[in-house]
Protein backbone atom coordinates (compact mmCIF):
# COMPACT_ATOMS: atom_id res chain seq x y z
CA UNK A 1 0.00 0.00 0.00
CA UNK A 2 1.42 3.47 -0.91
CA UNK A 3 1.45 6.16 2.07
CA UNK A 4 2.89 8.72 -0.19
CA UNK A 5 2.96 9.12 -3.96
CA UNK A 6 4.86 12.19 -5.19
CA UNK A 7 5.28 12.58 -9.00
CA UNK A 8 7.48 15.17 -10.96
CA UNK A 9 8.69 17.09 -8.43
CA UNK A 10 10.53 20.08 -9.26
CA UNK A 11 11.75 23.02 -6.87
CA UNK A 12 14.84 25.71 -6.72
CA UNK A 13 15.49 28.40 -4.77
CA UNK A 14 16.59 31.28 -7.97
CA UNK A 15 18.58 29.35 -10.33
CA UNK A 16 19.34 26.48 -8.36
CA UNK A 17 17.53 23.64 -8.61
CA UNK A 18 17.27 21.43 -5.82
CA UNK A 19 14.65 19.12 -6.55
CA UNK A 20 14.39 17.83 -10.60
CA UNK A 21 11.13 16.21 -11.96
CA UNK A 22 11.04 13.57 -9.03
CA UNK A 23 8.81 10.92 -8.53
CA UNK A 24 8.78 8.00 -5.95
CA UNK A 25 6.24 6.21 -3.75
CA UNK A 26 6.74 5.46 0.04
CA UNK A 27 5.28 2.15 0.89
CA UNK A 28 3.56 0.90 4.27
CA UNK A 29 6.21 -0.56 6.39
CA UNK A 30 9.48 0.77 4.64
CA UNK A 31 12.22 2.49 6.88
CA UNK A 32 13.86 4.98 4.66
CA UNK A 33 17.24 6.55 5.45
CA UNK A 34 17.30 9.63 3.42
CA UNK A 35 20.93 10.67 2.60
CA UNK A 36 22.90 13.33 0.71
CA UNK A 37 25.14 15.95 0.80
CA UNK A 38 25.16 18.64 3.53
CA UNK A 39 22.74 21.14 1.52
CA UNK A 40 21.15 18.98 -0.93
CA UNK A 41 18.09 19.70 -0.29
CA UNK A 42 17.11 16.94 2.34
CA UNK A 43 15.45 19.48 5.18
CA UNK A 44 13.96 21.05 2.16
CA UNK A 45 12.06 17.79 0.86
CA UNK A 46 10.89 17.01 4.31
CA UNK A 47 9.03 20.85 4.23
CA UNK A 48 7.40 20.13 0.98
CA UNK A 49 6.14 16.66 2.01
CA UNK A 50 4.27 18.04 5.27
CA UNK A 51 3.16 21.11 2.85
CA UNK A 52 4.93 23.90 4.78
CA UNK A 53 6.77 24.71 1.31
CA UNK A 54 5.14 24.57 -1.97
CA UNK A 55 6.87 22.93 -5.01
CA UNK A 56 7.05 24.66 -8.02
CA UNK A 57 5.93 21.88 -10.09
CA UNK A 58 4.50 18.20 -9.35
CA UNK A 59 1.98 16.85 -6.80
CA UNK A 60 2.46 15.51 -3.17
CA UNK A 61 -0.40 12.58 -2.26
CA UNK A 62 -1.13 11.39 0.87
CA UNK A 63 -3.09 8.01 1.82
CA UNK A 64 -6.36 9.44 3.09
CA UNK A 65 -6.21 10.09 7.21
CA UNK A 66 -2.96 9.68 7.63
CA UNK A 67 -1.20 11.29 10.24
CA UNK A 68 2.60 12.63 9.64
CA UNK A 69 4.65 13.31 12.88
CA UNK A 70 7.67 15.21 12.00
CA UNK A 71 10.73 15.82 14.40
CA UNK A 72 12.40 18.87 12.92
CA UNK A 73 16.03 19.62 13.84
CA UNK A 74 15.26 23.49 14.11
CA UNK A 75 11.90 23.57 16.30
CA UNK A 76 12.10 26.66 18.53
CA UNK A 77 9.80 25.77 22.09
CA UNK A 78 8.66 29.26 23.17
CA UNK A 79 9.37 30.45 26.23
CA UNK A 80 7.24 29.89 29.03
CA UNK A 81 6.10 26.13 27.98
CA UNK A 82 6.69 23.39 30.24
CA UNK A 83 7.74 20.39 29.70
CA UNK A 84 4.33 18.99 30.47
CA UNK A 85 2.94 21.73 28.45
CA UNK A 86 4.79 20.84 25.33
CA UNK A 87 3.81 16.43 26.09
CA UNK A 88 0.61 17.59 26.53
CA UNK A 89 0.23 19.57 22.83
CA UNK A 90 0.66 16.42 21.94
CA UNK A 91 -2.68 15.36 21.88
CA UNK A 92 -4.26 19.06 21.40
CA UNK A 93 -5.93 18.04 18.14
CA UNK A 94 -8.04 15.25 20.81
CA UNK A 95 -8.42 18.95 22.72
CA UNK A 96 -10.16 20.20 20.14
CA UNK A 97 -12.34 17.47 19.70
CA UNK A 98 -13.32 17.37 23.50
CA UNK A 99 -14.39 21.06 22.50
CA UNK A 100 -16.52 20.34 19.60
CA UNK A 101 -17.86 18.18 22.11
CA UNK A 102 -18.59 20.84 24.65
CA UNK A 103 -20.53 23.05 22.01
CA UNK A 104 -22.55 20.34 20.71
CA UNK A 105 -23.82 20.12 24.50
CA UNK A 106 -24.57 23.68 24.43
CA UNK A 107 -26.82 23.26 21.39
CA UNK A 108 -28.43 20.56 22.32
CA UNK A 109 -30.34 22.95 25.14
CA UNK A 110 -32.08 24.27 22.25
CA UNK A 111 -32.61 21.44 19.78
CA UNK A 112 -35.73 20.03 18.55
CA UNK A 113 -35.98 16.57 18.30
CA UNK A 114 -34.61 15.39 15.08
CA UNK A 115 -31.66 18.06 15.70
CA UNK A 116 -31.12 16.58 19.04
CA UNK A 117 -30.84 12.86 17.52
CA UNK A 118 -28.19 14.13 14.90
CA UNK A 119 -26.40 16.39 17.64
CA UNK A 120 -26.52 12.93 19.55
CA UNK A 121 -25.47 10.58 16.76
CA UNK A 122 -22.21 13.49 15.99
CA UNK A 123 -21.20 13.82 19.62
CA UNK A 124 -21.04 9.83 19.94
CA UNK A 125 -18.45 9.54 16.98
CA UNK A 126 -16.70 12.46 18.93
CA UNK A 127 -17.27 10.31 22.28
CA UNK A 128 -15.79 7.10 20.71
CA UNK A 129 -12.69 8.43 19.11
CA UNK A 130 -12.08 10.53 22.66
CA UNK A 131 -12.17 6.55 24.31
CA UNK A 132 -9.78 5.41 21.15
CA UNK A 133 -7.18 7.27 21.53
CA UNK A 134 -6.99 7.13 25.76
CA UNK A 135 -7.82 10.77 26.35
CA UNK A 136 -8.97 10.30 30.03
CA UNK A 137 -5.52 8.74 30.36
CA UNK A 138 -3.12 11.36 29.19
CA UNK A 139 -1.54 12.48 31.87
CA UNK A 140 -0.67 8.62 32.81
CA UNK A 141 0.82 8.78 29.28
CA UNK A 142 2.99 11.61 29.66
CA UNK A 143 3.98 10.14 32.76
CA UNK A 144 4.82 7.18 31.53
CA UNK A 145 7.08 8.71 28.45
CA UNK A 146 7.96 11.37 30.50
CA UNK A 147 9.94 8.35 32.38
CA UNK A 148 11.65 6.84 29.23
CA UNK A 149 13.15 9.36 28.57
CA UNK A 150 13.96 10.72 32.00
CA UNK A 151 12.19 13.83 31.43
CA UNK A 152 10.84 13.24 34.93
CA UNK A 153 14.04 13.43 36.74
CA UNK A 154 14.52 17.00 34.75
CA UNK A 155 10.97 18.36 36.60
CA UNK A 156 8.18 18.00 34.15
CA UNK A 157 7.26 21.84 35.61
CA UNK A 158 10.67 22.53 34.30
CA UNK A 159 10.67 25.90 31.34
CA UNK A 160 11.80 24.55 27.88
CA UNK A 161 14.10 27.45 27.76
CA UNK A 162 16.37 26.22 30.38
CA UNK A 163 17.15 22.83 28.74
CA UNK A 164 20.27 21.80 26.83
CA UNK A 165 20.28 20.88 23.00
CA UNK A 166 20.13 17.33 24.20
CA UNK A 167 16.85 17.94 26.88
CA UNK A 168 15.12 19.58 23.86
CA UNK A 169 15.90 17.12 21.19
CA UNK A 170 14.44 14.38 24.09
CA UNK A 171 10.96 16.53 25.00
CA UNK A 172 10.00 17.04 20.84
CA UNK A 173 10.72 12.98 20.64
CA UNK A 174 8.87 12.31 23.66
CA UNK A 175 6.14 14.77 22.04
CA UNK A 176 5.86 12.97 18.86
CA UNK A 177 5.75 9.68 19.65
CA UNK A 178 2.97 10.14 22.19
CA UNK A 179 1.21 11.44 18.95
CA UNK A 180 1.23 7.99 17.42
CA UNK A 181 1.55 9.17 13.77
CA UNK A 182 1.07 6.75 10.55
CA UNK A 183 4.79 7.82 9.49
CA UNK A 184 7.80 9.76 11.40
CA UNK A 185 10.18 12.35 9.60
CA UNK A 186 13.30 12.10 11.80
CA UNK A 187 15.47 15.05 10.88
CA UNK A 188 18.20 13.89 12.74
CA UNK A 189 17.21 12.34 15.88
CA UNK A 190 20.52 11.80 17.24
CA UNK A 191 21.93 15.37 17.12
CA UNK A 192 22.62 16.15 20.77
CA UNK A 193 21.23 12.75 22.13
CA UNK A 194 23.75 10.66 24.70
CA UNK A 195 24.87 7.23 23.60
CA UNK A 196 21.94 5.77 26.11
CA UNK A 197 19.43 7.65 24.37
CA UNK A 198 20.44 6.89 20.75
CA UNK A 199 20.28 3.19 21.75
CA UNK A 200 17.01 3.73 22.92
CA UNK A 201 15.51 5.19 19.86
CA UNK A 202 17.41 2.82 18.05
CA UNK A 203 15.69 -0.01 19.79
CA UNK A 204 12.68 2.19 19.27
CA UNK A 205 12.29 2.57 15.55
CA UNK A 206 14.03 -1.17 14.71
CA UNK A 207 10.27 -2.40 16.55
CA UNK A 208 8.26 0.37 14.78
CA UNK A 209 6.03 -1.00 12.61
CA UNK A 210 4.68 1.92 10.71
CA UNK A 211 6.98 3.88 7.79
CA UNK A 212 9.47 6.47 8.72
CA UNK A 213 11.80 8.41 6.93
CA UNK A 214 15.05 9.50 8.68
CA UNK A 215 17.51 12.07 8.11
CA UNK A 216 21.01 11.29 9.73
CA UNK A 217 24.73 11.67 9.22
CA UNK A 218 25.40 8.92 11.48
CA UNK A 219 25.83 5.88 9.87
CA UNK A 220 26.15 2.70 12.61
CA UNK A 221 22.49 4.68 13.45
CA UNK A 222 21.20 4.67 9.84
CA UNK A 223 22.92 0.53 9.18
CA UNK A 224 20.60 -0.35 12.70
CA UNK A 225 17.71 0.74 11.53
CA UNK A 226 16.53 1.47 7.85
CA UNK A 227 15.66 -0.92 5.32
CA UNK A 228 16.03 1.53 2.17
CA UNK A 229 18.07 3.91 0.80
CA UNK A 230 16.81 7.18 -0.63
CA UNK A 231 19.38 9.12 -1.93
CA UNK A 232 19.31 12.96 -2.94
CA UNK A 233 22.20 13.85 -5.54
CA UNK A 234 22.31 16.61 -7.60
CA UNK A 235 18.45 17.46 -8.05
CA UNK A 236 17.23 13.85 -8.24
CA UNK A 237 16.31 11.18 -5.59
CA UNK A 238 17.33 7.23 -6.04
CA UNK A 239 15.81 4.34 -4.36
CA UNK A 240 18.25 1.94 -2.97
CA UNK A 241 17.05 -0.83 -1.25
CA UNK A 242 19.11 -2.18 1.78
CA UNK A 243 21.17 -0.05 4.61
CA UNK A 244 23.67 2.08 3.91
CA UNK A 245 26.81 0.12 3.65
CA UNK A 246 24.87 -1.68 0.76
CA UNK A 247 23.98 1.45 -0.54
CA UNK A 248 27.33 2.74 -0.57
CA UNK A 249 28.90 -0.65 -2.58
CA UNK A 250 25.97 -0.47 -5.38
CA UNK A 251 26.67 3.48 -5.49
CA UNK A 252 30.16 3.19 -5.99
CA UNK A 253 29.97 0.03 -8.39
CA UNK A 254 27.24 2.14 -10.37
CA UNK A 255 29.44 5.33 -10.52
CA UNK A 256 32.29 3.22 -11.93
CA UNK A 257 30.03 1.69 -14.60
CA UNK A 258 29.20 5.35 -15.37
CA UNK A 259 32.16 6.44 -15.71
CA UNK A 260 33.74 3.78 -17.77
CA UNK A 261 30.49 3.90 -20.45
CA UNK A 262 31.39 7.54 -20.49
CA UNK A 263 35.10 7.27 -20.73
CA UNK A 264 34.14 4.94 -24.48
CA UNK A 265 31.50 7.35 -25.63
CA UNK A 266 34.03 10.11 -25.01
CA UNK A 267 36.63 7.89 -27.31
CA UNK A 268 33.68 7.22 -29.87
CA UNK A 269 32.97 10.95 -30.13
CA UNK A 270 36.08 11.86 -30.50
CA UNK A 271 36.88 9.42 -33.38
CA UNK A 272 33.34 10.57 -35.69
CA UNK A 273 34.44 14.31 -35.05
CA UNK A 274 37.90 13.90 -36.38
CA UNK A 275 36.50 11.25 -39.18
CA UNK A 276 33.86 14.15 -40.19
CA UNK A 277 36.18 16.80 -39.66
CA UNK A 278 38.75 15.30 -42.57
CA UNK A 279 36.36 13.96 -44.32
CA UNK A 280 33.53 16.32 -45.07
CA UNK A 281 34.75 18.52 -47.34
CA UNK A 282 35.96 15.23 -50.01
CA UNK A 283 32.93 14.97 -52.67
CA UNK A 284 34.10 10.63 -52.27
CA UNK A 285 33.63 10.40 -48.85
CA UNK A 286 31.21 13.07 -47.58
CA UNK A 287 28.05 10.80 -47.62
CA UNK A 288 30.15 8.98 -44.67
CA UNK A 289 31.08 12.46 -43.46
CA UNK A 290 27.23 13.27 -43.10
CA UNK A 291 25.68 9.92 -41.31
CA UNK A 292 28.71 10.36 -38.74
CA UNK A 293 27.23 13.80 -38.19
CA UNK A 294 23.20 12.24 -38.17
CA UNK A 295 25.09 9.73 -35.25
CA UNK A 296 26.80 12.48 -33.38
CA UNK A 297 23.63 14.29 -33.38
CA UNK A 298 21.17 11.84 -32.34
CA UNK A 299 23.56 10.34 -29.45
CA UNK A 300 22.42 10.79 -26.21
CA UNK A 301 25.47 12.22 -24.19
CA UNK A 302 26.29 10.54 -21.11
CA UNK A 303 26.80 13.30 -18.27
CA UNK A 304 28.87 12.65 -15.12
CA UNK A 305 27.41 13.48 -12.08
CA UNK A 306 29.00 17.02 -10.63
CA UNK A 307 31.05 15.83 -7.69
CA UNK A 308 30.24 17.75 -4.52
CA UNK A 309 33.41 19.85 -3.26
CA UNK A 310 35.35 17.70 -0.56
CA UNK A 311 35.76 19.97 2.39
CA UNK A 312 39.43 20.44 3.57
CA UNK A 313 40.19 21.54 6.91
CA UNK A 314 43.85 22.47 8.47
CA UNK A 315 43.98 24.57 12.04
CA UNK A 316 46.42 27.53 11.86
CA UNK A 317 48.66 27.05 15.21
CA UNK A 318 49.58 29.23 17.53
CA UNK A 319 53.25 29.57 19.62
CA UNK A 320 53.50 26.76 22.04
CA UNK A 321 51.84 27.16 25.50
CA UNK A 322 53.07 26.40 28.69
CA UNK A 323 53.14 22.61 30.04
CA UNK A 324 50.12 22.71 31.81
CA UNK A 325 47.12 24.09 29.84
CA UNK A 326 44.23 23.79 31.80
CA UNK A 327 43.79 23.00 35.81
CA UNK A 328 40.75 23.26 38.10
CA UNK A 329 41.09 22.79 41.50
CA UNK A 330 37.75 21.85 43.74
CA UNK A 331 35.60 23.43 40.88
CA UNK A 332 31.98 23.39 41.53
CA UNK A 333 30.12 24.46 38.11
CA UNK A 334 26.25 25.48 37.57
CA UNK A 335 23.80 28.64 37.98
CA UNK A 336 21.69 29.00 40.86
CA UNK A 337 22.61 25.80 41.96
CA UNK A 338 25.69 23.72 41.93
CA UNK A 339 25.76 20.86 38.70
CA UNK A 340 28.51 19.03 39.83
CA UNK A 341 30.77 17.70 42.67
CA UNK A 342 34.47 19.84 43.35
CA UNK A 343 35.96 18.84 39.92
CA UNK A 344 40.31 18.20 39.99
CA UNK A 345 40.81 18.34 35.83
CA UNK A 346 44.37 18.66 34.97
CA UNK A 347 45.23 19.02 31.14
CA UNK A 348 48.59 18.98 29.49
CA UNK A 349 49.90 20.73 26.10
CA UNK A 350 49.25 18.11 23.10
CA UNK A 351 46.53 15.71 25.00
CA UNK A 352 43.21 15.56 23.22
CA UNK A 353 40.79 14.86 25.81
CA UNK A 354 36.93 14.01 25.24
CA UNK A 355 33.62 14.64 27.58
CA UNK A 356 30.98 12.34 27.54
CA UNK A 357 27.74 11.28 29.38
CA UNK A 358 24.07 12.17 29.28
CA UNK A 359 22.74 15.02 27.98
CA UNK A 360 22.27 18.28 30.77
CA UNK A 361 24.10 16.90 33.21
CA UNK A 362 26.55 20.15 32.43
CA UNK A 363 28.97 19.60 29.69
CA UNK A 364 28.67 22.57 27.86
CA UNK A 365 28.69 24.24 31.55
CA UNK A 366 31.77 23.48 32.00
CA UNK A 367 33.30 24.04 28.75
CA UNK A 368 31.89 27.78 29.42
CA UNK A 369 33.06 27.47 33.03
CA UNK A 370 36.36 26.84 32.16
CA UNK A 371 36.31 29.61 29.55
CA UNK A 372 35.11 32.18 32.18
CA UNK A 373 31.75 32.81 30.35
CA UNK A 374 30.06 31.61 32.98
CA UNK A 375 31.45 32.26 36.83
CA UNK A 376 32.40 29.44 39.12
CA UNK A 377 30.43 28.64 42.41
CA UNK A 378 33.51 27.52 44.02
CA UNK A 379 37.09 26.60 43.12
CA UNK A 380 39.67 27.45 40.63
CA UNK A 381 40.17 27.37 37.11
CA UNK A 382 43.74 27.82 35.83
CA UNK A 383 44.98 28.27 32.24
CA UNK A 384 48.52 27.97 30.82
CA UNK A 385 50.70 30.70 29.72
CA UNK A 386 50.97 32.16 26.21
CA UNK A 387 47.17 29.91 25.25
CA UNK A 388 45.34 31.37 22.42
CA UNK A 389 41.54 29.85 22.05
CA UNK A 390 39.38 27.96 19.62
CA UNK A 391 36.00 27.70 20.57
CA UNK A 392 32.99 25.80 18.83
CA UNK A 393 29.75 26.48 20.86
CA UNK A 394 27.17 23.80 20.22
CA UNK A 395 25.03 25.89 18.64
CA UNK A 396 24.78 28.84 16.21
CA UNK A 397 24.50 32.46 17.87
CA UNK A 398 22.62 35.52 16.31
CA UNK A 399 20.35 35.37 13.40
CA UNK A 400 21.87 34.43 10.51
CA UNK A 401 20.87 37.52 8.43
CA UNK A 402 24.24 38.52 6.93
CA UNK A 403 26.33 36.30 4.08
CA UNK A 404 28.82 33.75 4.62
CA UNK A 405 31.18 36.52 3.22
CA UNK A 406 29.66 39.60 5.68
CA UNK A 407 29.91 36.71 8.31
CA UNK A 408 33.61 35.92 7.99
CA UNK A 409 34.87 39.43 7.08
CA UNK A 410 33.55 40.31 10.81
CA UNK A 411 36.29 38.34 12.33
CA UNK A 412 38.92 38.87 9.47
CA UNK A 413 38.62 42.60 8.00
CA UNK A 414 41.64 42.48 6.66
CA UNK A 415 41.24 39.75 3.76
CA UNK A 416 40.89 40.48 0.38
CA UNK A 417 37.40 38.98 -1.11
CA UNK A 418 39.70 36.50 -3.31
CA UNK A 419 40.75 35.49 0.56
CA UNK A 420 37.47 35.23 1.66
CA UNK A 421 35.87 32.83 -0.99
CA UNK A 422 38.45 31.01 -1.27
CA UNK A 423 38.76 29.87 2.73
CA UNK A 424 35.01 29.39 2.35
CA UNK A 425 35.56 27.06 -0.54
CA UNK A 426 38.50 24.85 1.14
CA UNK A 427 35.75 24.10 3.72
CA UNK A 428 33.53 23.19 0.93
CA UNK A 429 30.88 25.48 0.19
CA UNK A 430 30.03 26.74 -3.40
CA UNK A 431 30.12 30.10 -4.75
CA UNK A 432 25.86 29.89 -4.13
CA UNK A 433 26.41 29.21 -0.76
CA UNK A 434 29.17 31.72 -0.07
CA UNK A 435 26.81 34.59 -1.53
CA UNK A 436 23.62 33.21 0.59
CA UNK A 437 22.55 34.40 4.01
CA UNK A 438 23.56 32.09 6.87
CA UNK A 439 20.40 31.62 8.20
CA UNK A 440 18.83 29.52 4.75
CA UNK A 441 21.89 27.41 4.49
CA UNK A 442 21.24 24.05 6.14
CA UNK A 443 22.64 23.01 9.15
CA UNK A 444 25.67 21.06 7.86
CA UNK A 445 26.82 24.68 5.84
CA UNK A 446 26.61 26.70 8.59
CA UNK A 447 28.89 24.21 10.84
CA UNK A 448 31.09 24.81 8.24
CA UNK A 449 30.84 28.09 8.34
CA UNK A 450 31.56 28.06 11.93
CA UNK A 451 34.87 25.50 11.12
CA UNK A 452 36.04 28.38 8.94
CA UNK A 453 36.45 31.06 10.91
CA UNK A 454 37.76 28.63 13.36
CA UNK A 455 40.64 27.31 11.24
CA UNK A 456 41.82 30.95 10.38
CA UNK A 457 42.63 31.79 13.62
CA UNK A 458 45.66 30.98 15.77
CA UNK A 459 45.27 28.25 18.65
CA UNK A 460 46.99 26.18 20.46
CA UNK A 461 43.92 24.85 22.45
CA UNK A 462 41.06 23.89 20.87
CA UNK A 463 37.48 23.76 22.73
CA UNK A 464 34.88 21.90 20.66
CA UNK A 465 31.02 21.06 21.81
CA UNK A 466 29.65 18.92 19.48
CA UNK A 467 31.24 19.76 16.46
CA UNK A 468 30.00 16.57 14.14
CA UNK A 469 26.29 17.58 14.25
CA UNK A 470 25.19 18.17 11.46
CA UNK A 471 28.16 17.39 8.93
CA UNK A 472 27.70 14.84 6.50
CA UNK A 473 29.99 11.86 6.06
CA UNK A 474 32.98 13.90 4.09
CA UNK A 475 33.18 16.66 6.18
CA UNK A 476 33.49 14.43 9.09
CA UNK A 477 36.18 12.73 8.21
CA UNK A 478 37.46 15.52 7.01
CA UNK A 479 37.44 17.22 10.43
CA UNK A 480 38.88 13.88 12.13
CA UNK A 481 41.55 14.34 9.89
CA UNK A 482 42.72 17.37 10.53
CA UNK A 483 42.04 16.80 14.76
CA UNK A 484 44.34 13.91 14.71
CA UNK A 485 46.92 16.24 12.74
CA UNK A 486 46.73 19.14 15.02
CA UNK A 487 49.68 19.51 17.50
CA UNK A 488 47.63 21.75 20.00
CA UNK A 489 45.35 20.80 22.96
CA UNK A 490 41.73 19.35 22.05
CA UNK A 491 38.84 19.67 24.93
CA UNK A 492 35.97 18.28 23.11
CA UNK A 493 32.05 17.48 23.61
CA UNK A 494 31.36 14.38 21.67
CA UNK A 495 28.67 11.67 21.40
CA UNK A 496 30.16 9.94 18.45
CA UNK A 497 32.77 6.95 19.52
CA UNK A 498 33.20 6.34 16.42
CA UNK A 499 34.48 9.70 15.57
CA UNK A 500 36.81 10.14 18.65
CA UNK A 501 37.99 6.98 20.02
CA UNK A 502 40.79 6.37 17.98
CA UNK A 503 41.73 10.73 18.26
CA UNK A 504 41.53 10.43 22.09
CA UNK A 505 44.16 10.27 24.63
CA UNK A 506 41.45 10.69 27.43
CA UNK A 507 37.97 10.24 27.72
CA UNK A 508 36.16 11.57 31.25
CA UNK A 509 33.29 10.34 32.01
CA UNK A 510 31.28 12.91 33.31
CA UNK A 511 28.62 11.25 34.88
CA UNK A 512 30.92 10.43 37.50
CA UNK A 513 31.13 14.37 38.96
CA UNK A 514 27.79 15.38 37.64
CA UNK A 515 25.14 15.73 40.88
CA UNK A 516 22.95 15.07 37.97
CA UNK A 517 23.56 12.02 36.19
Amino acid sequence: MSILTVENLSHGFGDRAIFRDVTFRLLAGEHIGLVGANGEGKSTFFNIIIGDLMPDEGSITWAKNVRVGYLDQHTVLKPGMTIRDVLASAFSWLFEKEEEINVICEKMADADEETMTALMEEMGVLQEMLEQHDFYSIDTKIDEIGRAFELDALGFDRDVSELSGGQRTKVLLAKLLLEKPDILLLDEPTNYLDEQHIDWLKRYLNGYENAFILISHDIPFLNSVVNVIWHVEQATLTRYPGDYDHFLEVYEMRKGQIEAAYNRQQQEIKELKDFVARNKSRVATRNMAMSRQKKLDKMDVIELVKENPTPEFCFKEARVPSRVVIETKDLVIGYDRPLSRPLNIHIERGSKVVLRGANGIGKTTLLRSILGEIPVLDGTVSLGDYLSVGYFEQELSGEGTKTCMDEFWDEYPSYTNYEVRSALAKCGLTTKHIESQVRVLSGGEQAKVRLCKLMNRESNLLILDEPTNHLDVDAKEALHKALSEYKGTILMVCHEPEFYEDLATEVIDCGEWSLLA
